[in-house]
């Protein structure tokens, strides 16, 4: 498993453009998504809201990255993005910009992940959009789930993480 601490020195960058790291989510319980606008799985950005506002006053956060390697479904640019996230969702939680999950110039946020949990047969690759890591307080990554993994069943494993 990777260093925990290396988790919250990973640099990103906001949708709006500011570069922060993960810091300011030490402590919460953390849902990563890469995220897409085009994409069959894009109605769940419906039940990640609703998984954000249920949970997010009991130190909890989604935290969410489009990806456009995949079919090129997230092709737009970060404003688009932003713009079709609030209006056609009602997005409130945090998007970040556009990264790449997959390949030499993956983010170095989804290198992390993909190390600390493997995906099907122990393979570190992304299939395709709406992967969900699932990250506790530690900041140790504690599931992977595949895309077709809906919002509402993961509620029952946040809660008992959230307490």
């Amino acid at each position: 498993m990777a260093d925990r601490e290396e988790l919250f020195r990973i640099p990103v960058v906001g949708i709006n453009g500011e570069n922060t790291t993960l810091e300011p989510f030490r402590g919460k319980v953390l849902l990563i998504v890469n995220v897409a606008s085009a994409c069959g799985f894009t109605p769940q950005y419906q039940g990640l809201e609703v998984i954000w506002r249920k949970f997010r006053d009991r130190g909890f956060a989604l935290l969410g990255f489009p990806c456009n390697q995949f079919g090129r479904q997230e092709p737009g640019s970060d404003s688009d993005i932003l713009c079709f996230t609030k209006e056609r969702y009602s997005i409130s939680f945090p998007l970040f910009s556009k990264v790449e999950v997959n390949g030499d110039q993956a983010h170095p946020l989804y290198k992390f992940l993909k190390h600390s949990a493997k995906g099907l047969l122990g393979t570190e690759f992304i299939k395709w959009n709406f992967t969900k890591f699932l990250i506790d307080r530690e900041g140790d990554v504690v599931a992977r789930f595949a895309p077709a993994t809906t919002p509402s069943t993961l509620e029952a494993r946040i809660s008992q993480l959230v307490g």
